[in-house]
């Protein structure tokens, strides 16, 4: 018990002191994670809308796999991605292994059909809503797309942050193709696992009370923004 309340006592004291290690740790977290979101928000709205609006034979497959992808286990991700880019692999040449960037391409891979199959599911049911609507309008179907990404901003804010925690939080994926390299590649997850093996406690109860923050953070934002649209709109 006293090594217990001893660690929770030197894990604040971490954070309020503003430890250089800790802080490295945690900005290189929130920068992987952050560009990673980005990059699949470019990919995965788009994707999820063209596939929300269009019709084609291959549509329902392509939807099945997205919602698969959705599940799959990041260890397997990570061990695709390391095969890619690994000396002998096809991508090999770029020397992106053990890299920030080959962590941003994993966790890119995880959370890229999170945000296209749920936004394409969410803006399916707008389309079938207002699809004749706008039709009988002559509305483009870019300027339909924007209308219904600004309509359900709010359910898509929900997804990118779902998204944004699936990248923040995963350890597999960044761990193999990362390596957890101390001032390069270490992140919160990584860190957490490695010291807790190392029976270094204050430190790892320290980033899990950053990484907790931060989640419970990011669902505040997310209820908060909900409710300002609420109100803006009983205004």
């Amino acid at each position: 018990m006293q090594l217990f309340s001893d660690s929770f006592i030197t894990a604040f004291y971490l954070i309020i002191s503003g430890d250089p290690d800790l802080f490295e740790i945690i900005f290189l977290s929130v920068q992987v994670s952050l560009t990673s979101l980005l990059g699949s928000v470019i990919i995965g709205l788009p994707l999820g809308a063209f596939l929300a609006i269009h019709r084609f034979k291959m549509r329902s497959i392509v939807l099945s796999v997205l919602n698969a992808l959705m599940g799959m286990p990041p260890v397997v991700v990570g061990l695709i991605v390391y095969l890619y880019l690994s000396r002998s692999g096809p991508l090999g040449f770029l020397s992106l292994l053990y890299t920030p960037t080959a962590m941003i391409i994993a966790q890119m891979l995880l959370v890229i059909p999170i945000i296209a199959a749920l936004s394409a599911q969410i803006i399916e049911d707008l389309h079938s809503e207002y699809n004749d609507l706008f039709r009988s309008l002559n509305v483009s179907t870019t300027r339909a797309v924007f209308a219904y990404i600004y309509d359900a901003r709010i359910s898509l804010l929900t997804v990118i942050l779902a998204g944004f925690g699936r990248a923040i939080s995963e350890v597999g994926a960044v761990s193999i193709v990362g390596g957890n390299i101390d001032h390069l590649t270490r992140v919160m997850t990584t860190a957490i696992a490695l010291e807790t093996s190392k029976g270094n406690l204050s430190l790892a109860l320290a980033l899990g009370i950053i990484l907790l923050a931060i989640a419970l953070g990011v669902n505040l934002f997310a209820a908060r923004a909900k409710y300002w649209v609420m109100d803006k709109q009983d205004v």
